[in-house]
């Protein structure tokens, strides 16, 4: 097997305990050639912490010294669409952080590229990897379920406001708690309906929290230079009146500290994913079905997997560009109901 070459672009945390680990991992198909950073100390450091040889400080030296197969994306989500791009013109499959981009029309864009260049743009939706959702998708193929016709997703932190990074900062992130956590749980929703375009939308957000202070469990953030949301609900309706409830916080006054789960109804069963259990008949009586002995599994890893499988077209189940450009989309509906 002809190894591909990988790049990484970003310096971050992401990229130095998610991504070059997963890849180093599967060394035998990939080989790590780079990383390139805005910050070339970053980037050089990066690249010395895992023997990585080469490290640069513009994306334009990249390509033109190393020639890279793939290209990893690790960089704030206002970069993701420019970088993404310039990685499919140069005919490098992609493999991007969450979520596609700042707006739908530019996830269709990346979509539409990646297509015309016949190359693989995938995106890191790792809750795709977990144990559970490989049994839920197990018990949608033996008709456990039923048709599913209403799905509960959340994604809630208690006081978890990011002390660090850009998350606050609606240019770079173009939206808060539903940018960064709800689309998790709402790529999940989506899958187990089958990736459809709602015909309505309707979002709700909030950033009471935000403004006012208070405590942080991750770290303080500053209220006055907070500017996007710390909380969002939304409504999706479906033209086979199938339904998503999402709600998406990085601020609410509940009781857990983190609570991330998605309730799943179907026609014959239904299921609640973390932990799995399935809510079902049994001779005649009602019963919840348990699963103690789920495997733990590194979905890092695995995704990184997949991705290189969609690369070698081979069957994978990882985010495509076109259910990245579906979820964008949506997410850009939320905003424009709650704006208006």
């Amino acid at each position: 097997m002809t190894r591909l070459r990988a790049a990484i672009i970003g310096g971050g945390n992401i990229a130095d305990k998610n991504h070059i680990p997963a890849l180093s991992q599967l060394s035998e198909q990939v080989e790590l050639v780079a990383v390139c950073s805005r910050d070339q100390t970053k980037a050089r450091a990066l690249a010395d912490k895992h023997g990585i040889e080469h490290a640069f400080d513009n994306t334009g030296e990249l390509y033109r010294q190393c020639s890279p197969d793939v290209v990893v994306i690790c960089t704030p989500n206002n970069l993701h669409y420019p970088q993404t791009m310039e990685a499919l013109e140069h005919n490098c499959h992609v493999f991007c952080e969450k979520p596609p981009a700042i707006s739908g029309q530019n996830a269709r864009d990346m979509a539409n590229l990646a297509a015309a260049k016949g190359r693989v743009l995938a995106y890191n939706f790792q809750l795709r990897q977990t144990s559970e959702w490989t049994l839920l998708t197990r018990c949608q193929e033996d008709g456990l379920l039923g048709d599913i016709y209403h799905i509960k997703a959340h994604f809630l932190r208690r006081r978890g406001i990011p002390g660090w990074g850009y998350f606050t900062n609606k240019a770079m992130q173009g939206g808060g708690a539903l940018m960064d956590l709800g689309v998790h749980v709402l790529d999940l929703a989506l899958c187990a309906l089958g990736y459809p375009t709602p015909d309505q939308v309707s979002g709700n957000t909030y950033d009471f929290i935000g403004k006012a202070g208070g405590k942080g469990l991750m770290g303080s953030w500053d209220p006055q230079t907070f500017e996007v949301e710390d909380a969002a609900t939304a409504y999706l309706s479906f033209p086979n009146k199938s339904s998503i409830m999402l709600s998406a916080s990085f601020a609410l006054n509940t009781q857990t500290d983190k609570d991330r789960n998605l309730e799943i109804f179907g026609s014959k069963g239904g299921v609640k994913l973390f932990p799995f259990v399935l809510h079902t008949e049994v001779a005649g009586e009602l019963a919840d079905i348990q699963f103690p002995y789920l495997e733990e599994t590194d979905i890092q890893l695995k995704n990184t997997a997949a991705f290189l499988d969609a690369c070698r077209g081979k069957p994978s189940n990882v985010c495509t560009a076109e259910q990245g450009a579906i979820l964008q989309e949506i997410v850009e509906r939320i905003y424009q109901s709650a704006a208006s």
